[in-house]
């Protein structure tokens, strides 16, 4: 998934500074993951570690993580995969009112694809509901959808907006491909909740943590995906069809000091890690000054390509590369 502020690329440097400061052996460790996205930093130490604690603001994370780090024995999913490829499409809330030909025509979708959503989605639901597959099954169906139909959306990359004509790869058929996770001995938690409320539950011995950067949320940024994710109903709001959202503090130049040092106080973690950059709201003398405050402070960095959401002669930000930082506290 084309993912704002994915580490993907990013995750094996991170892995090499965690165990730098953590120790070779994280066999007996418990990694939290707060903000945790699409679970690429997550699915890294999954393996590695003795619990995973992931946890995201946004429904279609959660959806997401609970399947690639919740999930952790093989399940029986091939026939389930066949029969929502077979499926008879159908015209629901997804093709009328996201979709090319639909009552809004807002052109996330293709028109096929559209009403092949609608009927993937509803096939998953009625499975749970009837009770023909379990929870496990139930998320990793789900994730195997958003993922697929995030690979045929007509979208520059997030879904702020829809783009005016479809794309080529928009116009190629939907089909599920599964999203498979990693088999561990070991089980792992996942949340859907505030950062700052779930923290002062939990403990552990990593703390990773990769707040959003700037002010866009991603609620608005990824608001069709919380729709498929979620099957509500609801009006969407304006030309591109917005659902109401949850915004975050770290999304609010005003907020974001006092949420993060609330964070970084109650955390009862051994080690913290944050990713940030050089355009991030907080600037890394304020975060410096709030980490210290708590122990012993380090700070790793690495040049790295931005992420491209738009053209890039119309960007608001011109430099092809940001500096990376990792922040280091040890309480």
């Amino acid at each position: 998934m084309n993912y704002i502020g994915s580490k993907h690329k990013l995750s094996e440097w991170l892995l090499s500074n965690i165990k730098a400061v953590s120790g070779d052996d994280l066999s007996d460790q418990i990694f939290c993951d707060l903000f945790a996205g699409t679970g690429s930093v997550g699915k890294i130490f999954k393996p590695l570690v003795k619990h995973v604690i992931a946890n995201d603001l946004e429904y279609y994370s959660y959806v997401l993580n609970r399947n690639y780090i919740g999930n952790n024995t093989a399940l029986e999913a091939d026939f389930y995969i066949e029969k929502l490829n077979t499926l008879t499409a159908i015209e629901g809330f997804i093709f009328n009112n996201y979709s090319e030909n639909g009552s809004s025509n807002r052109l996330y979708f293709s028109s096929d694809n559209g009403k092949k959503i609608d009927a993937i989605r509803a096939q998953i639901e009625q499975w749970f509901t009837k009770k023909k597959i379990n929870e496990d099954l139930y998320f990793f169906l789900l994730a195997s959808l958003l993922e697929s139909a995030d690979k045929v959306a007509n979208t520059a990359s997030v879904y702020g907006a829809y783009l005016k004509k479809l794309k080529k790869s928009a116009q190629k058929e939907l089909k599920i491909q599964p999203a498979n996770f990693k088999i561990t001995a070991d089980e792992h938690s996942v949340y859907n909740q505030d950062s700052n409320s779930l923290i002062a539950d939990i403990e552990g011995d990593i703390l990773y943590l990769d707040p959003p950067y700037n002010a866009r949320q991603y609620g608005a940024n990824y608001h069709v995906l919380n729709t498929i994710a979620k099957k509500d109903t609801f009006v969407p709001k304006g030309k591109t069809g917005l659902r109401t959202y949850s915004k975050s503090a770290f999304c609010s130049k005003v907020k974001v000091a006092e949420s993060f040092e609330k964070l970084i106080e109650t955390a009862q973690f051994k080690t913290i890690f944050l990713s940030y950059n050089n355009e991030g709201l907080m600037p890394a003398e304020t975060v410096k000054s709030i980490m210290q405050r708590y122990g012993k402070y380090d700070l790793v960095t690495k040049e790295y390509q931005r992420f491209k959401a738009d053209k890039t002669e119309s960007r608001n930000h011109k430099a092809t590369a940001t500096t990376e930082y990792l922040h280091v506290l040890e309480k």
